[in-house]
């Protein structure tokens, strides 16, 4: 049975009802990393990588939610919407935007489970939100904007799961479209559609199976860096507001300003946003290739002149620099540990994912994960 009918008959047998059903997908992002917070651009794409959610009112105010994955019931009530531990956060706080946008809600049940990896940075807690929001807004016939859900499930990440995270996990999710990323303006949410026209290729990802815990430290460390080197443009260039608007030549003058540390990420930053440009244009003109090549240009920035990836996930890159069936390669997220993101020939899948698996394995004793992935439709209402 598909996790959406095994969704379906679980919350008729738990709740006796039948369910509005909603499919809510995982994202990639195909290049422009630690972009976002600099208000530059990113490139992401959702993933035929679900979570399906069952609802139906439940004429009351108790809200009861029953998770799949984890094989528990919680709930709370709609007059008392406070974060606590667990999944049960990304629900309620999103019913807590709801309510406090001034929706009106009535009490509800949901069921819910998916095929999103947890942990490899596929975004499944922005696809849960999503779904929820989207859910919600169906179910009460409250007709929220697409974009205002995206928007409530930042919120509802910033205020009850307690991460300041950038939009474009939620607005990948929601947005996304089949065999097309979006290039997506962090600043102004202005966005395009790319094609995606992979033809005899393929996207995979290799999941390091590694979290390095200097991650977070080291994120929060990169902003820091990135704004103090804005600081010292910004006294040449009072213009300036952040480094989307630095162009190289602003940042040579102002180089002897500030860290040869700060410079490199600096640099990193604004190459990155040159980079997913030129990347659409590549996509528009269908060269894979020149998109292979970019894809490590992002992985050697990220590695050498950001300072974000870690041995693991140098290694799975390197691994296929000499293979002619890898156009290109690159960590994918935040950095540390998670995915890298692989474009290669379909035919040569197998083959690859069985050496670079004993490869991966002799060298640091890890079983890792891989993924094939195909570009989606976003959240939407889901037909059994």
């Amino acid at each position: 049975m598909s996790i959406a009918g095994e969704i379906k008959t679980l919350f008729q047998n738990k709740y006796h009802r039948e369910a509005l059903l909603i499919r809510s997908p995982g994202r990639i992002n195909l290049i422009g990393e630690h972009t976002d917070y600099n208000e530059g651009y990113v490139l992401p794409a959702a993933i035929d990588k679900y979570i399906y959610l069952g609802f139906a009112k439940n004429n009351s105010r108790k809200c009861r939610v029953y998770s799949l994955d984890f094989g528990e019931e919680e709930s709370f009530l709609l007059e008392d919407m406070k974060p606590r531990k667990g999944w049960i956060n990304f629900v309620m706080g999103v019913a807590a935007q709801l309510k406090q946008a001034g929706h009106n809600l009535e009490g509800f049940d949901c069921v819910f489970g998916g095929d999103i990896p947890i942990g490899a940075g596929l975004s499944s807690s922005a696809a849960l939100e999503n779904g929820v929001g989207l859910g919600l807004s169906e179910l009460f016939e409250l007709h929220i904007e697409k974009l205002d859900l995206v928007r409530y499930s930042q919120q509802a990440e910033h205020t009850f799961a307690g991460v300041n995270c950038g939009i474009m996990d939620m607005f990948a999710s929601m947005m996304g479209r089949k065999d097309q990323v979006i290039r997506l303006d962090c600043r102004s949410l202005e966005h395009s559609y790319f094609p995606l026209e992979l033809g005899d290729f393929q996207l995979l990802l290799c999941n390091t199976k590694v979290a390095h815990t200097l991650a977070e430290s080291a994120y929060n460390k990169r902003r820091e860096e990135c704004q103090a080197g804005v600081n010292k443009v910004k006294e040449q260039f009072p213009e300036v507001k952040s480094l989307r608007d630095v162009t190289p030549q602003m940042l040579e003058k102002a180089k002897g300003e500030m860290s040869p540390v700060v410079y490199k990420r600096c640099a990193y930053v604004i190459l990155e946003n040159e980079r997913l440009i030129t990347t659409c244009d590549a996509l528009a003109d269908g060269d894979l290739e020149a998109v292979g090549q970019l894809l490590y240009g992002s992985h050697e920035g990220l590695s050498e002149a950001y300072e974000v990836s870690c041995p693991e996930l140098d290694f799975l890159v390197d691994y296929t620099r000499d293979l002619p069936y890898v156009l290109g390669a690159r960590m994918m997220g935040g950095g540390f540990g998670g995915c890298t993101l692989n474009l290669l020939e379909k035919s040569s899948t197998k083959g690859f994912i069985a050496s670079i698996t004993a490869a991966y394995l002799e060298k640091f004793g890890l079983q890792m994960e891989t993924y094939e992935v195909k570009v989606a439709d976003g959240t939407g209402v889901f037909f059994v």
